[in-house]
Protein backbone atom coordinates (compact mmCIF):
# COMPACT_ATOMS: atom_id res chain seq x y z
CA UNK A 1 0.00 0.00 0.00
CA UNK A 2 1.40 3.41 -0.98
CA UNK A 3 1.61 6.45 1.65
CA UNK A 4 1.49 10.11 0.17
CA UNK A 5 2.89 12.89 1.46
CA UNK A 6 -0.61 13.81 3.60
CA UNK A 7 -1.08 10.78 4.77
CA UNK A 8 2.65 10.99 6.07
CA UNK A 9 2.42 14.12 7.43
CA UNK A 10 -0.78 13.38 9.52
CA UNK A 11 1.03 10.47 10.68
CA UNK A 12 4.08 12.15 12.21
CA UNK A 13 2.21 14.43 13.13
CA UNK A 14 -0.12 12.01 15.47
CA UNK A 15 3.06 10.71 16.56
CA UNK A 16 4.59 13.86 17.52
CA UNK A 17 1.52 14.73 19.15
CA UNK A 18 1.84 11.50 21.06
CA UNK A 19 5.13 12.53 22.27
CA UNK A 20 3.70 16.27 23.30
CA UNK A 21 1.25 14.54 25.01
CA UNK A 22 3.59 12.49 27.40
CA UNK A 23 6.25 15.73 27.85
CA UNK A 24 5.72 16.70 31.74
CA UNK A 25 4.34 20.05 31.40
CA UNK A 26 6.32 22.32 33.96
CA UNK A 27 5.42 26.28 33.97
CA UNK A 28 7.83 28.51 35.01
CA UNK A 29 8.98 28.57 38.51
CA UNK A 30 10.84 30.32 40.96
CA UNK A 31 11.21 28.20 43.40
CA UNK A 32 11.71 24.36 43.76
CA UNK A 33 8.99 22.00 44.53
CA UNK A 34 8.34 21.75 47.79
CA UNK A 35 9.47 18.55 49.71
CA UNK A 36 6.84 16.26 50.79
CA UNK A 37 6.30 16.03 54.58
CA UNK A 38 6.58 12.23 54.56
CA UNK A 39 9.27 12.34 52.25
CA UNK A 40 11.79 9.63 53.16
CA UNK A 41 15.90 9.59 52.21
CA UNK A 42 18.90 8.78 53.98
CA UNK A 43 21.92 9.70 55.69
CA UNK A 44 25.11 8.48 54.92
CA UNK A 45 28.38 9.35 57.42
CA UNK A 46 31.28 8.57 56.10
CA UNK A 47 33.18 8.71 58.96
CA UNK A 48 31.23 5.62 60.54
CA UNK A 49 31.74 3.49 57.30
CA UNK A 50 34.08 0.83 57.62
CA UNK A 51 33.96 -0.41 54.02
CA UNK A 52 32.38 -3.45 54.71
CA UNK A 53 30.33 -3.34 51.63
CA UNK A 54 27.04 -4.80 52.79
CA UNK A 55 24.71 -2.48 51.83
CA UNK A 56 26.34 -3.18 48.10
CA UNK A 57 26.29 -6.56 48.85
CA UNK A 58 22.10 -6.65 50.15
CA UNK A 59 21.32 -3.26 47.75
CA UNK A 60 22.39 -6.31 45.01
CA UNK A 61 20.38 -9.33 46.67
CA UNK A 62 17.07 -7.18 47.58
CA UNK A 63 17.17 -5.22 43.73
CA UNK A 64 17.12 -8.59 42.19
CA UNK A 65 14.02 -10.50 40.91
CA UNK A 66 13.74 -13.93 40.06
CA UNK A 67 14.83 -15.62 37.10
CA UNK A 68 11.60 -14.39 34.91
CA UNK A 69 9.87 -12.49 36.98
CA UNK A 70 8.60 -9.27 36.42
CA UNK A 71 12.13 -6.91 37.25
CA UNK A 72 12.42 -4.06 39.58
CA UNK A 73 12.09 -1.58 36.77
CA UNK A 74 9.16 -2.28 35.64
CA UNK A 75 9.79 -5.86 32.98
CA UNK A 76 11.67 -8.71 33.49
CA UNK A 77 15.73 -8.56 34.35
CA UNK A 78 18.09 -11.26 35.07
CA UNK A 79 19.73 -11.57 38.59
CA UNK A 80 23.13 -9.75 38.50
CA UNK A 81 25.32 -12.81 39.10
CA UNK A 82 24.88 -14.99 36.40
CA UNK A 83 24.99 -18.94 36.68
CA UNK A 84 28.46 -20.33 36.21
CA UNK A 85 29.71 -16.48 36.30
CA UNK A 86 31.60 -17.55 39.78
CA UNK A 87 30.72 -15.88 43.41
CA UNK A 88 33.09 -13.01 43.36
CA UNK A 89 31.71 -8.98 42.30
CA UNK A 90 33.88 -6.75 42.13
CA UNK A 91 32.58 -3.71 40.33
CA UNK A 92 34.90 -0.39 40.03
CA UNK A 93 31.97 1.81 39.65
CA UNK A 94 28.13 2.78 39.28
CA UNK A 95 26.74 0.27 36.64
CA UNK A 96 23.83 -0.91 34.95
CA UNK A 97 24.01 -4.33 37.62
CA UNK A 98 25.72 -1.82 40.33
CA UNK A 99 23.23 0.86 41.85
CA UNK A 100 25.27 1.40 44.83
CA UNK A 101 28.64 1.83 45.66
CA UNK A 102 31.17 2.32 48.06
CA UNK A 103 34.62 3.34 46.98
CA UNK A 104 37.60 4.56 49.15
CA UNK A 105 39.70 8.10 49.13
CA UNK A 106 43.45 7.80 50.32
CA UNK A 107 45.79 10.31 50.52
CA UNK A 108 50.04 9.42 50.67
CA UNK A 109 50.57 7.04 53.58
CA UNK A 110 46.90 6.22 53.98
CA UNK A 111 46.85 5.41 57.74
CA UNK A 112 44.72 8.16 59.21
CA UNK A 113 40.69 7.50 58.71
CA UNK A 114 39.02 10.75 57.69
CA UNK A 115 42.22 13.24 56.94
CA UNK A 116 43.01 14.72 54.06
CA UNK A 117 47.07 14.38 54.20
CA UNK A 118 48.24 10.73 54.72
CA UNK A 119 44.59 9.88 55.21
CA UNK A 120 41.67 8.00 53.91
CA UNK A 121 38.11 8.06 53.95
CA UNK A 122 35.16 5.41 52.23
CA UNK A 123 31.89 7.41 50.38
CA UNK A 124 29.04 5.85 49.30
CA UNK A 125 27.37 6.85 45.65
CA UNK A 126 23.75 6.20 44.70
CA UNK A 127 20.81 8.35 43.33
CA UNK A 128 20.42 11.10 45.86
CA UNK A 129 16.86 11.56 44.96
CA UNK A 130 16.59 15.46 44.20
CA UNK A 131 14.27 17.17 45.75
CA UNK A 132 13.62 18.51 42.36
CA UNK A 133 15.30 16.32 40.01
CA UNK A 134 16.57 17.30 36.73
CA UNK A 135 15.88 13.95 35.13
CA UNK A 136 12.10 13.87 35.58
CA UNK A 137 12.54 17.20 34.08
CA UNK A 138 14.40 16.62 30.75
CA UNK A 139 12.41 12.95 30.17
CA UNK A 140 9.79 13.21 27.49
CA UNK A 141 7.58 10.60 27.72
CA UNK A 142 7.24 10.58 31.85
CA UNK A 143 9.33 7.78 32.07
CA UNK A 144 11.46 9.49 35.21
CA UNK A 145 8.84 10.47 38.04
CA UNK A 146 8.94 11.45 41.67
CA UNK A 147 6.80 10.21 44.36
CA UNK A 148 4.55 12.67 45.14
CA UNK A 149 4.18 10.81 48.55
CA UNK A 150 7.46 9.57 49.38
CA UNK A 151 9.83 12.27 47.05
CA UNK A 152 11.75 8.93 45.36
CA UNK A 153 12.66 9.32 41.98
CA UNK A 154 11.73 6.42 40.37
CA UNK A 155 11.37 4.84 36.62
CA UNK A 156 8.68 2.94 34.31
CA UNK A 157 10.85 1.21 31.46
CA UNK A 158 7.44 0.63 29.92
CA UNK A 159 7.50 4.38 28.97
CA UNK A 160 10.84 5.08 27.80
CA UNK A 161 12.11 5.63 24.67
CA UNK A 162 16.05 5.17 24.98
CA UNK A 163 16.82 8.62 24.37
CA UNK A 164 19.36 8.59 27.97
CA UNK A 165 18.45 12.53 28.61
CA UNK A 166 18.15 11.47 32.17
CA UNK A 167 21.64 10.35 31.81
CA UNK A 168 23.46 13.74 30.14
CA UNK A 169 20.78 15.96 32.93
CA UNK A 170 21.70 14.14 36.07
CA UNK A 171 24.20 16.42 37.34
CA UNK A 172 25.60 13.52 40.09
CA UNK A 173 25.84 11.17 36.67
CA UNK A 174 23.90 8.35 38.55
CA UNK A 175 21.48 6.43 35.93
CA UNK A 176 22.91 4.07 34.28
CA UNK A 177 22.11 2.42 30.75
CA UNK A 178 21.63 -1.48 30.06
CA UNK A 179 23.98 -1.44 26.87
CA UNK A 180 24.90 -4.80 27.38
CA UNK A 181 20.70 -5.95 26.19
CA UNK A 182 19.17 -6.17 23.07
CA UNK A 183 16.29 -4.37 24.89
CA UNK A 184 17.96 -2.04 27.30
CA UNK A 185 16.72 -0.14 30.44
CA UNK A 186 17.83 2.91 32.26
CA UNK A 187 18.98 1.53 36.30
CA UNK A 188 19.59 3.74 39.33
CA UNK A 189 18.59 3.27 42.80
CA UNK A 190 14.99 3.59 43.66
CA UNK A 191 15.49 3.46 47.13
CA UNK A 192 13.89 -0.23 47.67
CA UNK A 193 10.06 2.04 47.29
CA UNK A 194 9.35 -2.23 46.40
CA UNK A 195 9.55 -2.65 49.71
CA UNK A 196 8.19 0.07 51.28
CA UNK A 197 4.96 -1.29 50.22
CA UNK A 198 6.00 -4.36 52.41
CA UNK A 199 6.94 -1.97 55.64
CA UNK A 200 10.34 -2.19 55.09
CA UNK A 201 12.84 0.28 53.95
CA UNK A 202 16.06 0.89 51.84
CA UNK A 203 17.85 -2.77 52.46
CA UNK A 204 21.61 -0.76 52.54
CA UNK A 205 20.28 1.27 55.21
CA UNK A 206 18.78 -2.22 57.50
CA UNK A 207 22.19 -4.11 57.03
CA UNK A 208 24.57 -1.44 57.77
CA UNK A 209 26.60 -3.02 60.85
CA UNK A 210 27.55 0.85 61.99
CA UNK A 211 24.79 2.87 61.17
CA UNK A 212 26.92 4.82 58.69
CA UNK A 213 23.99 4.56 56.42
CA UNK A 214 20.82 5.40 58.21
CA UNK A 215 17.38 5.68 56.59
CA UNK A 216 14.25 8.27 57.47
CA UNK A 217 12.16 11.23 56.98
CA UNK A 218 14.01 13.80 55.21
CA UNK A 219 13.44 16.31 57.72
CA UNK A 220 14.43 14.16 60.75
CA UNK A 221 17.52 13.21 58.69
CA UNK A 222 18.39 17.01 58.44
CA UNK A 223 18.01 17.67 62.01
CA UNK A 224 20.22 14.65 63.16
CA UNK A 225 22.78 16.08 60.50
CA UNK A 226 22.96 18.95 62.08
CA UNK A 227 23.28 17.24 66.01
CA UNK A 228 26.26 15.32 64.25
CA UNK A 229 27.97 19.28 63.00
CA UNK A 230 27.54 20.51 66.29
CA UNK A 231 29.28 17.40 67.91
CA UNK A 232 32.94 18.02 69.54
CA UNK A 233 35.43 16.06 67.90
CA UNK A 234 37.52 13.54 69.58
CA UNK A 235 34.39 13.02 72.25
CA UNK A 236 32.08 10.33 72.46
CA UNK A 237 28.27 10.05 71.24
CA UNK A 238 25.36 8.38 70.30
CA UNK A 239 24.40 7.53 66.39
CA UNK A 240 21.30 5.46 65.95
CA UNK A 241 21.80 2.18 63.32
CA UNK A 242 19.13 1.29 60.45
CA UNK A 243 16.94 4.25 61.30
CA UNK A 244 16.82 7.69 62.50
CA UNK A 245 15.12 6.49 65.06
CA UNK A 246 16.63 3.09 65.94
CA UNK A 247 15.67 0.30 66.37
CA UNK A 248 19.18 0.88 67.83
CA UNK A 249 22.45 3.12 68.91
CA UNK A 250 25.85 2.81 69.06
CA UNK A 251 28.45 5.13 71.15
CA UNK A 252 31.24 6.18 69.02
CA UNK A 253 33.79 8.66 68.83
CA UNK A 254 33.11 11.77 66.68
CA UNK A 255 35.21 12.80 63.83
CA UNK A 256 36.37 15.89 62.84
CA UNK A 257 33.45 16.82 60.08
CA UNK A 258 33.46 19.34 57.16
CA UNK A 259 31.35 21.83 57.70
CA UNK A 260 28.78 21.33 55.35
CA UNK A 261 25.70 18.60 54.70
CA UNK A 262 26.36 17.55 51.16
CA UNK A 263 22.68 17.43 49.16
CA UNK A 264 21.32 20.04 51.86
CA UNK A 265 21.36 22.98 49.50
CA UNK A 266 22.92 21.14 46.10
CA UNK A 267 20.61 21.88 42.87
CA UNK A 268 18.03 22.26 45.08
CA UNK A 269 18.56 19.90 47.66
CA UNK A 270 18.76 16.03 47.88
CA UNK A 271 17.09 13.28 50.29
CA UNK A 272 20.60 11.69 50.33
CA UNK A 273 22.62 13.60 52.50
CA UNK A 274 26.20 13.04 53.19
CA UNK A 275 28.58 13.79 56.01
CA UNK A 276 32.25 13.38 55.86
CA UNK A 277 35.42 14.59 57.71
CA UNK A 278 37.37 14.72 54.00
CA UNK A 279 36.04 17.46 51.29
CA UNK A 280 33.70 16.10 49.20
CA UNK A 281 35.29 17.40 45.88
CA UNK A 282 38.10 14.69 47.33
CA UNK A 283 35.06 11.95 47.46
CA UNK A 284 34.27 12.21 44.03
CA UNK A 285 31.16 14.99 44.38
CA UNK A 286 30.78 18.16 42.54
CA UNK A 287 31.42 20.65 45.02
CA UNK A 288 30.64 23.35 41.95
CA UNK A 289 27.16 22.51 41.28
CA UNK A 290 24.84 25.49 42.51
CA UNK A 291 22.04 25.92 45.11
CA UNK A 292 19.64 27.00 42.22
CA UNK A 293 17.58 23.78 41.18
CA UNK A 294 18.23 22.40 37.75
CA UNK A 295 14.75 21.61 36.15
CA UNK A 296 13.60 24.82 34.79
CA UNK A 297 16.96 25.18 33.07
CA UNK A 298 16.45 21.65 31.52
CA UNK A 299 13.04 22.22 30.58
CA UNK A 300 14.39 25.49 28.34
CA UNK A 301 15.41 23.52 26.22
CA UNK A 302 13.22 20.11 26.55
CA UNK A 303 9.89 21.88 25.84
CA UNK A 304 11.04 22.86 22.35
CA UNK A 305 11.39 18.84 21.64
CA UNK A 306 7.72 18.29 20.10
CA UNK A 307 8.59 21.17 18.12
CA UNK A 308 11.64 19.48 16.89
CA UNK A 309 10.47 16.06 16.08
CA UNK A 310 7.03 17.58 14.16
CA UNK A 311 9.77 19.65 11.97
CA UNK A 312 11.85 17.04 11.26
CA UNK A 313 8.78 14.50 10.21
CA UNK A 314 7.69 17.02 8.09
CA UNK A 315 11.59 17.33 6.58
CA UNK A 316 11.15 13.82 6.13
CA UNK A 317 7.40 13.38 4.51
CA UNK A 318 8.35 16.22 1.98
CA UNK A 319 11.98 14.50 1.11
CA UNK A 320 9.95 11.27 1.10
CA UNK A 321 7.46 13.19 -1.54
CA UNK A 322 10.04 13.91 -3.46
CA UNK A 323 12.20 11.19 -3.73
CA UNK A 324 9.11 9.36 -4.65
CA UNK A 325 8.39 11.83 -7.56
CA UNK A 326 11.53 11.65 -8.89
CA UNK A 327 11.92 7.82 -8.91
CA UNK A 328 8.46 7.70 -10.63
CA UNK A 329 9.70 9.84 -13.26
CA UNK A 330 12.32 7.89 -13.97
CA UNK A 331 10.24 5.09 -14.21
CA UNK A 332 8.50 7.05 -16.78
CA UNK A 333 11.10 7.38 -19.18
CA UNK A 334 12.43 3.66 -19.13
CA UNK A 335 8.99 3.19 -20.06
Amino acid sequence: MSLNRRDFLKTAAAGSGGLLLGLQARPAASAPAPLPHEAVGMLYDATLCIGCKSCMVNCKKFNTPEPGALGLQGRSTPPYETAGAGIWDEPRDLSSRTLSIIKVYKSGTAVNKDAVDNGYSFVKQHCLHCIDPACVSVCPVAAFKKDPATGIVYYEAERCIGCRYCMIGCPFRIPRYEYERAFPVVRKCQLCRHRIAEGKYAACCEYCPTGASIYGRVEDLRIEAKRRLALKAGTEAEFPVQTVQGPGVLRSKVARYQDHVYGLTEVGGTQVMLLAGVPFDRLGFDARLPDQFLPDLTWAYIKKIPALIVGIAALGGVTAAVTSRMYAGKEDKRQ
